[in-house]
């Protein structure tokens, strides 16, 4: 069997340590060979593909990012994309397809599954943890490791010039970056996309905080609103899944807390520094163990499957049931942190 491999959407740490367990499993149990495909759907829809073997796996697991690229190409969007896709399968001679990546790349791995009848086994990743079917996705764990320590850093400058620091991190519908982080790293209040937030509230949490003689620091994920706002756009333009890119909301945070309190504010967005460099030992553990039993269900030829972590087990669901609706911050859940604020 030829099997084919690409990552799709954005970029976590972790993605390699999947590669490699996939390929090295593959090879060394079951005589498999492989072809990586570039920038996730663009490869296959394109016919561009690197050679994907045991050599080209050694000492990646370290490293961030993906050896293979990545995009948010959508071939059901691209003129002529799915045919391609069939087209260059056979061109490869490629059996099967595994997709790494988060919801718009298993949610065209279900489609091209259940439509097309193209043989594909997804593996899920996002930092933002929002799939449902799974405990939690790679790259997660990373990205709150490195937001919980910029919070962390930031506490010092704050109490230095008594000043509010409001933090955005990722979250586009879901809000668990910022509430892992923000919990961690002793945040005086957490925004997050399920709970619409009330301006005055936070402005009052923030006065409490400075009566305290402690600096406030506000965790806002950046897809947060306000209850008589919208979502801030970074700009109006979306990508080929329909999405429009997000940031601002920090930095209209500050400017409303500053004229309401009259206390500097100032914001700190740390954006793509949330998916790069080195994978925690939790993301390479996972990733790990998923592109391990990954390739086990390409070898049962268990199909339109995605392997999910269920407690400490690794099991398969339904790619179409865990890309049907988004995994989000339970209400419940957010209200008991919410001791914490102000």
């Amino acid at each position: 069997m030829k099997v084919g491999v690409l990552t799709g959407g954005g970029d976590c740490p972790g993605l390699n340590a999947v590669i490699r367990a996939v390929v090295r499993k593959g090879t060394q149990e079951y005589g498999y060979g492989f072809v990586g495909f570039k920038d996730g759907w663009r490869g296959p829809v394109e016919g561009d593909t690197v050679p994907l073997g045991i050599p080209a796996v050694r000492g990646i697991l370290p490293r961030g990012g993906t050896i293979l690229g990545s995009s948010r190409t959508n071939p059901f969007k691209t003129e002529n994309g799915v045919r391609a896709i069939k087209e260059n399968l056979a061109k490869f001679e490629v059996d099967a397809l595994v997709a790494i990546g988060g919801e718009d790349t298993l949610g065209v791995a279900a489609r091209l599954h259940a439509e097309h009848g193209i043989p594909c086994v997804g593996v899920p990743k996002t930092i933002d943890n929002d799939l449902s079917a799974t405990d939690y996705t790679f790259g997660f764990d990373t990205a709150v490791g490195i937001a919980t320590e910029a919070i962390d850093r930031l506490h010092t400058t704050a109490e230095s010039h008594m000043r509010v620091l409001v933090v955005e991190v990722m979250g586009r519908h879901a809000g668990w970056i910022a509430l892992h982080s923000g919990l961690a790293g002793g945040a005086n209040v957490i925004l997050i996309p399920e709970q619409r937030f009330d301006v005055d509230q936070v402005c009052a949490w923030v006065t409490s905080r400075f009566k305290a003689s402690y600096a406030p620091i506000v965790v806002v994920a950046e897809g947060a609103m306000p209850t008589d706002g919208e979502m801030v756009l970074k700009d109006a333009t979306t990508d080929s899944f329909g999405h429009v890119r997000l940031s601002g909301v920090g930095e209209w945070l500050a400017k409303e807390i500053e004229g309401r309190t009259g206390k500097e504010a100032r914001t700190t967005v740390l954006g793509h520094i949330q998916r790069g460099g080195t994978p925690s030992a939790f993301d390479r553990w996972l990733a790990t163990r998923f592109g391990l039993h990954a390739i086990d269900a390409v070898r049962d030829r268990d199909f339109g499957t995605m392997v999910a972590l269920k407690g400490t087990d690794i099991v398969r669901v339904p790619i179409a049931e865990a890309t049907a609706k988004l995994k989000t911050v339970d209400p419940a859940l957010y209200e008991e942190v919410g001791v914490f604020f102000g």
